[in-house]
């Protein structure tokens, strides 16, 4: 890691180039997931792959079908999902986010199209804001791509 940040250091050469990979966005906390999209096309762009999106659907429990519906199309050689789940007084988190994670998990699984979770599962608005920082900071979303792409990689490499 760098030092003095908790951002996780990229791997040597990483590169999107000629790499087409998704974003799927929640709107519900919209605030907060522009800039994990931010992020995640940011972080796209710095590793030269073409962003296909963002699209977007009502909120976390629906980016699955939303990801199966853009890894189906073949249009795409990964996907960024992005979105926020802060705990409330009901179990409505609980069953959000792990509908969201699960859901997301059985999509790249069917498919073989990863799926970076860049989505926040969070206790308080302040925490997704730490995750969710600008530029050279801590950001989730541009973390995801970073993900997204290495995972499009070792496909085109192994399947």
């Amino acid at each position: 890691m760098a030092s003095g940040d908790n951002r996780p250091t990229l791997p040597n050469g990483l590169d999107g180039q000629g790499l087409r990979i998704g974003v799927v966005r929640a709107e519900w906390n919209t605030s907060i997931v522009d800039r994990l999209v931010d992020g995640a096309v940011g972080g796209l762009d710095a590793l030269k792959a073409t962003v296909v999106g963002p699209i977007s659907v009502p909120g976390c429990f629906e980016l699955p079908m939303a990801c199966r519906i853009l890894a189906r199309s073949g249009d795409v050689d990964a996907i960024v999902a992005t979105g926020v789940v802060i705990r409330g007084e009901t179990t409505h988190y609980e069953i959000v986010s792990e509908g969201a994670a699960s859901g997301i998990q059985a999509v790249q699984l069917e498919t073989g199209i990863p799926i970076a979770f860049g989505v926040l599962t969070v206790e308080t608005v302040e925490q997704a804001l730490e995750r969710s920082q600008g530029e050279g900071q801590h950001n989730v979303g541009e973390e995801a791509a970073a993900v997204a792409v290495e995972m499009a990689r070792l496909v085109e490499q192994y399947d």
